[in-house]
């Protein structure tokens, strides 16, 4: 038995006191209205309405009744209301990831804008490489990420490409810091500080060949993620980093000088992934936010292709 509608059912016979108005209201005929009063009262083993020629009343069990069956119709309502939400992406648990090295602010601004954005929705965002993006997107542990290019986009669908030029930290002092930008070639006889290979090999691959170009071979390449770390190892070691102008932090603050690339030779290249027929409300809702926020707090721009109209094997989209 349909016990909801059987239960709407006997709310409206119970409000209109008539079987013809009720089943006007309903939008059915009458003869299957009371077959379904008839029955609910067989499956509830009480009689709930005293029926004569002109009228319907409610029995005493049938007005005790009534309230739990209002009650009962409101939280299938909400349920179905609930479920809607999910399937829409309007509610339930989203899990996100970023990259290492977005800043604070941005962090912020995207996090705030998707709150406002959807309120319903639980966010669970972590910090992760690409690489580890990509793990978590094929085992299924992730709904949508901010990935960096190049990597392989098999299976994942895109948001707009957006850039963010990098700069170099050097040490306060050296000789290239007196510069007001730097080109690669000027930093000779500097080590380079740099992220993990794992994290993003091909990007990593891609740094190195740039530079080489441009007439930089790092005396010896150290690795670190963190800004405090990387910084450290800057300092210690005579080393130089690449970072966007947005995740300097304080690393001015601590003998370190951020100069500008002459002629922006190294970005890094960002856009929103998820897979392929899994963008739901809740996942542009994020796309929106992180494209807002990093246009908005850390100088991005965006990047040919704007966006792919349809999807390609990894080798075709190294962006």
């Amino acid at each position: 038995m349909d016990l909801i509608r059987h239960l709407e059912c006997f709310v409206a016979v119970a409000e209109e006191s008539h079987f013809g108005r009720a089943a006007v209201r309903l939008r059915m005929a009458q003869p299957p209205l009371s077959q379904r009063i008839q029955r609910l009262e067989r499956e509830l083993e009480v009689r709930l309405f005293d029926r004569t020629s002109r009228q319907v009343a409610l029995t005493k069990a049938g007005t005790l009744l009534l309230p739990e069956a209002r009650a009962l119709l409101v939280r299938a309502a909400s349920l179905h209301a609930a479920a809607r939400r999910i399937r829409d992406g309007e509610s339930g648990l989203l899990r996100a990831a970023l990259p290492p090295d977005i800043a604070s602010t941005t962090v912020a601004a995207l996090v705030g804008a998707f709150r406002e954005s959807c309120a319903t929705v639980e966010l669970e965002l972590h910090e992760l490489s690409t690489g580890e993006q990509l793990a978590r997107f094929a085992a299924r542990e992730l709904d949508v990420g901010l990935v960096q290019h190049p990597c392989d986009v098999t299976g994942l669908e895109l948001g707009p490409v957006l850039r963010r030029d990098l700069g170099v930290l050097l040490p306060r002092g050296v000789r290239a810091s007196g510069q007001s930008e730097v080109a690669l070639a000027a930093l000779s006889g500097h080590e380079l500080v740099l992220f993990p290979r794992a994290g993003s090999p091909a990007l990593y691959d891609e740094v190195l060949r740039t530079c080489a170009r441009g007439g930089y071979t790092p005396t010896a390449v150290r690795h670190g993620r963190g800004d405090s770390f990387v910084h450290g190892l800057v300092l210690s070691a005579s080393a130089v980093a690449f970072t966007p102008r947005d995740t300097k932090g304080d690393a001015t603050d601590s003998g370190l000088v951020w100069r500008p690339l002459a002629g922006n030779p190294l970005a890094w290249r960002h856009s929103v992934a998820w897979p392929q027929g899994h963008g739901d409300a809740a996942v542009h809702a994020f796309a929106d936010a992180a494209a807002h926020a990093l246009q908005s707090t850390a100088d991005a721009r965006p990047d040919a292709p704007a966006r792919p109209t349809h999807l390609r094997p990894a080798a075709e989209y190294w962006l």
